[in-house]
């Protein structure tokens, strides 16, 4: 028996033995190649949260959550940092935010890792641009048009970055160019209409923005500019449809009411002129052109110490709003405040305005 119990337990011991044995006996090439498969396991892991956290990051964009959006995508980063379409849309996001700096930092890493991407120029630019560096912005779309011709948004960008610089010429070239790339391009000729509007070519804008509306009936802002052009040309009617339409796009848009308002005092529709400029007032409170214009109407009708009320109104909005100087100084003088007046007529001229010039000059020196 116990012989029998002495060989029962030496057994046991050697199967325990033989199964470390074998782990041991591993050759060098057996053990390369069990570590190389380890870490290929541990690799497609990574790459596995990188992809999972950049796709929720897509999701959450499409939703307009920005911040959730961006930190999926720096998580996705931190997962895989050589996933250079991580890097792509997180910079496109903290554009949308408004995150400039951010967005700039974000794709100068990502043009590190790939310098041949061209879209990462054009978005590097449009950070560049909302920072007001100009002159960068205008190399990154250069590099970006380089590597990619056919991009038409390149070359619309670059138009807009002219456009605010005032050099309308240059920008109607590059609206052009992205028109020919893409005919359906809404925004390039409405913005291209905006140049030939500022040149006062008001024909040839209005029929770029008449352009523009017909690719896309929906945008508010087209019809806006269809109106004003319209009331540029004396085209009463023309602009007041345009506003309708405008409106009845979209009921809150507070600029097609003001220019509304501004059509109907032209035409001496007074009531109607006040309700819109109330209107456009009541949807944005900070929106300084309609106290001024509420200002101009009060004028009108003679009680110059609401114009005056409204006229101090829209400064504090906007301490630069030449317009509101004037009513402010016409309303003053009424009620024989000669000196402030005068104060406000040479502000106004300051900031710009004709009738500020006109006003002083013949007033006050």
């Amino acid at each position: 028996m116990n012989k029998r119990k002495l060989l029962l337990s030496f057994c046991l011991g050697l199967t325990v033995s033989a199964t470390f044995a074998q782990v041991e006996e591993l050759t060098p090439q057996e053990q390369k190649y069990r570590d190389s498969i380890t870490a290929l396991n541990m690799q497609n892991q990574t790459i596995a949260n990188s992809q999972n956290a950049y796709n929720e990051g897509i999701q959450l964009f499409g939703e307009g959550k920005f911040d959730k959006s961006r930190e999926r995508f720096k998580q996705s980063i931190s997962f895989d940092p050589n996933f250079t379409a991580a890097y792509y849309n997180l910079g496109i996001v903290e554009n949308e935010m408004g995150k400039f700096d951010d967005a700039s930092k974000t794709l100068s890493t990502l043009i590190e890792k790939n310098p041949t991407y061209s879209k990462a120029y054009f978005q590097r630019g449009k950070a560049y641009q909302g920072l007001n560096e100009y002159l960068k912005a205008e190399q990154d779309y250069d590099k970006s048009i380089a590597l990619d011709p056919s991009n038409p948004k390149a070359y619309y960008n670059y138009g807009t970055l002219r456009f605010l610089q005032q050099d309308y010429k240059t920008a109607i070239t590059y609206f052009t160019k992205a028109i020919d790339l893409d005919k359906n391009f809404a925004f390039a000729y409405n913005d291209r209409g905006s140049c030939y509007r500022m040149m006062g070519e008001y024909a040839k804008a209005l029929t770029d923005y008449q352009e523009a509306e017909r690719k896309n009936p929906k945008l508010a802002f087209v019809l806006n500019n269809i109106g004003t052009t319209n009331m540029k040309m004396k085209n009463f009617q023309g602009a007041m449809a345009a506003f309708n339409r405008a409106i009845s796009i979209d009921a809150n848009f507070f600029l097609a009411y003001n220019n509304r308002g501004v059509a109907e005092m032209d035409n001496n529709k007074m009531d109607d002129a006040k309700k819109d400029f109330e209107k456009a007032l009541s949807i944005n409170s900070k929106y300084a052109p309609a106290a001024a214009n509420l200002s101009g109407w009060y004028f009108k009708q003679k009680d110059y110490q609401k114009a005056l009320d409204y006229a101090n109104r829209a400064i504090e909005m906007d301490k630069n709003h030449a317009g509101a100087y004037v009513n402010r100084a016409n309303a003053k003088e009424m009620l024989r405040d000669m000196v402030g007046a005068c104060e406000d007529w040479e502000k106004a001229n300051e900031l710009g305005d004709g009738n500020g010039k006109i006003y002083y000059s013949s007033n006050c020196q």
